[in-house]
């Protein structure tokens, strides 16, 4: 079957945070029948994963139309299957686009409900996310000890996200970070999602964050969509604005565009395809 490494959040390669797209088809594993696809065994689907060994992993295949959905989606980590991946459905939608696997808008049945994705004439993809709850929260004994620097406000999110939204003091000390990756797991049931306000809007996005995930097998992610579906009701609170755009990386980077509508929130990128080849398993 194909499988392909798609850069999300980027319009160019070897940016933005790469994942691995497999599309299964009715023919794609064995013991399929004529109808549409399931999934193949769970230890196959993380054992693909692992190899693949990017942050997430997205598995999808078509749904018998007339459904509320038109792809069954999943997500994994190299060691682990997780509730929500923004970049992953971003780098699926694209790839069904480009390839011509659907066309319109796409629905997405996963874990944390339906997700739809719409790729607009110039490229842009625009994913439909439920918005994360906020709730504020103690800063954790060790935490800023664990980061390298100095905490301003935790919040908690929804339990499909499962991060800490931990704000820092400016855009420069979130830039700056080198945590204790290892220190980190005790603090989250999935990450850490450090943030600032950006220090200079004008640079063209208006929040800065950075996703640290070791619980999941990720030291760091480059660009979290689902992060965003928290980041963006707590920075559209603080600047009065529903439309953001949110900067996101360390040694990779890229931007997500946030447009909050009460309990949804959109998220929107570009995508471009790397690798495509076979997988022989």
């Amino acid at each position: 079957m194909r499988i392909r490494i798609v850069d999300a959040f980027t319009d160019r390669p070897f940016s933005g945070n790469p994942a691995g797209v497999v599309l299964l088809g009715t023919s794609d594993f064995p013991g399929s029948s004529g109808s549409p696809a399931a999934f193949p065994d769970d230890s196959w689907l993380q054992k693909v994963a692992a190899e693949v060994n990017l942050s997430e992993t997205a598995f999808a295949h078509p749904l018998p139309a007339g459904g509320e959905a038109d792809w069954a989606l999943r997500w994994f980590t190299p060691t682990t299957e997780v509730d929500m991946c923004g970049h992953a459905t971003l780098a699926t939608a694209h790839v069904l686009h480009t390839t011509g696997a659907a066309s319109g808008p796409v629905r997405f049945a996963t874990r944390s409900g339906v997700l739809g994705a719409v790729t607009g004439a110039d490229g842009d993809i625009t994913l439909d996310f439920p918005t994360s709850s906020l709730a504020p929260a103690p800063v954790p004994a060790g935490l800023a000890e664990a980061l390298g620097a100095e905490v301003v406000a935790v919040h908690d999110t929804a339990a499909h996200v499962g991060d800490l939204v931990v704000e820092l003091r400016d855009e420069a000390a979130v830039r700056g970070l080198t945590p204790d990756h290892a220190a980190l797991r005790a603090h989250s049931a999935r990450g850490v999602i450090t943030t600032a306000r950006a220090a200079d809007p004008r640079a063209g996005y208006d929040f800065v964050s950075r996703g640290f995930f070791p619980s999941v097998g990720i030291d760091e992610d480059p660009v979290t969509g689902s992060a965003h579906t928290a980041l963006a009701p707590y920075w559209s609170a603080r600047l009065g604005r529903d439309d953001l755009t949110g900067f996101q990386g360390g040694a990779r980077t890229g931007l997500v565009r946030t447009r909050l509508r009460g309990d949804r929130t959109l998220l929107t990128g570009r995508a471009v395809t790397v690798i495509d080849g076979e997988l022989h398993a």
